[in-house]
């Protein structure tokens, strides 16, 4: 071959990723893969040593937080913006008095009765971005809206350890997957440098294998690297594939409470495996459907329909799972998290149905998942604009921060390289619990401050009391975009006044949000 050149194995991948561009090429469930790292990772080794394991339940296509969560102070202001599929009020759940829920729910409420649910309201991100495609990729790397990042935020934290993963894996000391997603396609939460983490399983008891491609003499030669990287990719999938296999067949499901449906039968599958011995560190489940565009309820039952039936598929699953970690006794060191890559718009549209919004409420399930309803009810003005959604007030990485450092051991300088940036951590563990705590254990919600005048027209004045800690001030449009940063420092305890120009914006409805350690708050104005 003339002007041969040697095709080592990051070539292969290069090429292989070029090809594909950000679809993972997928043999017998083992992804192929190839971006650079964004940083110099320098991270402990204490973090190999937890056995917490973590479950995401990703809710594909936009939950709507307004029909699932309802606040009865907002309830009748919701009603005139969503009167053609709002579920009347004596039909809704109640969890605390004042906070109810979705009556397909009732399952999870159980789980909220036995003090193992956390709910995260007004979750989201800066600028948000109402595509499906790109809010999830956003969701899933952990990046600034603005920047497109290649890896997912677990497979840089499990790249810190294991920068030359796939090459020699699994070994003695990692003999099982680093991560599973239960289903046809990897989750790109574990895009790593070289590959992606998480392996691609339908039936662990029959993961399947692959027949090595070639067995006779390689060629030394480009296409001969590639075929060794082919054989080599298909040795470690059969490996692994060895080890899910006998962990399957060692565990067990003592539940009786899991139905027939796809994302019960996904978290069975988990249960079973951790069970069995498997030492994997994350799982992924998925669950489509909540894009209700349309017909999200039926107009002569509001609590049925689309959306009704996917709450009750997931508070089902939920409930089942949590109970068959606890027979299993291997509760304490499960936590379960769901996501989706954005809520839906305040005001309903007219074919009984909701279109992309912005911020929407988060679950967190488990013995360790402090029971408690974090964040304030969702803001609802019945003179809202159509393009409106949920105002942020909880950055979904704050989370994503905690779950790092509190559950999965690592540092906080650690969590910092992973996500690009300090989010602090929040309050969403037990006390004495299985998670290492590193926040505070409440959220500062007695602070007080005021937004005047509102409405207004060409300013107002923003009034809070310090902390002492840095603290972030952002003005919002309706849809979510940053219209500005007002401040970005550290304030002293004592009381603060900060006058805010809005002469040059048009009018509308904007949205403070205020940051500090301890305390995260939303409040709406209104420039006529």
């Amino acid at each position: 071959m003339k002007n041969q050149k040697k095709l080592n194995r990051r070539d292969f991948i290069k090429l292989s990723s070029i090809a594909s561009a950000s679809l993972p090429i997928a043999l017998s469930g083992f992804p192929v893969f190839a971006k650079e790292k964004p940083n110099n990772y320098q991270f402990t080794e204490n973090n190999e040593n937890v056995e917490n394991v973590l479950v995401l339940i990703q809710l594909q296509g936009g939950n709507d937080g307004l029909n699932t969560i309802f606040d009865l102070n907002e309830y009748a202001n919701l009603q005139s913006v969503r009167s053609n599929i709002i579920i009347p009020e004596n039909e809704l759940l109640s969890l605390n008095g004042s906070t109810y829920v979705h009556p397909s729910l009732e399952k999870m409420k159980e789980i909220w009765d036995q003090e193992k649910l956390g709910i995260i309201q007004n979750v989201g991100y800066p600028n948000q971005n109402r595509s499906h495609f790109r809010s999830t990729d956003i969701w899933n790397s952990a990046s600034d809206a603005n920047e497109f990042v290649a890896s997912g935020w677990l497979g840089r934290y499990f790249d810190v350890n294991h920068s030359s993963f796939p090459s020699n894996y699994p070994d003695a000391t990692n003999p099982d997957p680093f991560a599973i997603t239960i289903g046809k396609v990897v989750s790109e939460t574990c895009q790593g440098v070289n590959s992606n983490f998480s392996l691609a399983i339908e039936d662990p008891e029959n993961p399947g294998t692959a027949l090595v491609s070639n067995t006779s003499t390689i060629p030394n030669n480009c296409y001969g690297d590639a075929l060794s990287f082919v054989n080599e990719t298909i040795a470690q999938t059969n490996a692994y594939a060895e080890v899910i296999q006998n962990a399957a067949s060692s565990g067990t499901n003592k539940s009786n409470k899991y139905t027939d449906s796809d994302l019960s039968e996904k978290l069975k599958q988990v249960a079973k495996l951790i069970a069995g011995g498997l030492q994997t560190k994350v799982y992924v489940v998925q669950i489509g459907g909540f894009d209700n565009h349309d017909n999200q309820v039926v107009e002569s039952d509001k609590k049925t329909g689309q959306h009704a039936s996917l709450l009750q598929e997931l508070s089902e699953a939920m409930a089942a799972f949590q109970d068959d970690l606890e027979l299993l006794n291997i509760d304490q060191k499960v936590l379960g998290m769901t996501y989706s890559e954005f809520g839906r718009r305040i005001r309903s549209n007219g074919g009984l149905g909701t279109d992309h919004g912005s911020a929407a409420p988060l679950f967190l399930f488990g013995n360790c998942a402090k029971n408690q309803i974090l964040g304030d009810a969702p803001e609802i003005d019945t003179q809202v604009d159509d393009q409106e959604g949920v105002q942020m007030q909880f950055d979904f990485r704050n989370i994503y921060s905690t779950i790092l450092t509190d559950w999965l051991g690592a540092t906080k300088q650690e969590s910092e390289t992973v996500l690009f940036n300090n989010f602090e951590a929040l309050p969403i563990f037990k006390v004495n619990c299985n998670a290492t705590l590193t926040s505070d254990t409440s959220i500062n919600n007695d602070s007080v401050f005021k937004v005047y005048p509102n409405p207004t027209t060409d300013f107002v004045i923003f009034n809070f009391t310090g902390s002492n800690a840095n603290t972030k001030i952002t003005l919002y449009n309706a849809i979510g975009a940053v219209v500005k940063v007002i401040a970005n420092t550290t304030f002293n305890d004592s009381n603060h006044t900060v006058k805010i120009d809005l002469q040059s914006l048009p009018r509308g409805n904007y949205f403070i949000h205020y940051q500090t350690k301890g305390n995260s708050k939303t409040k709406k104005l209104l420039k006529y």
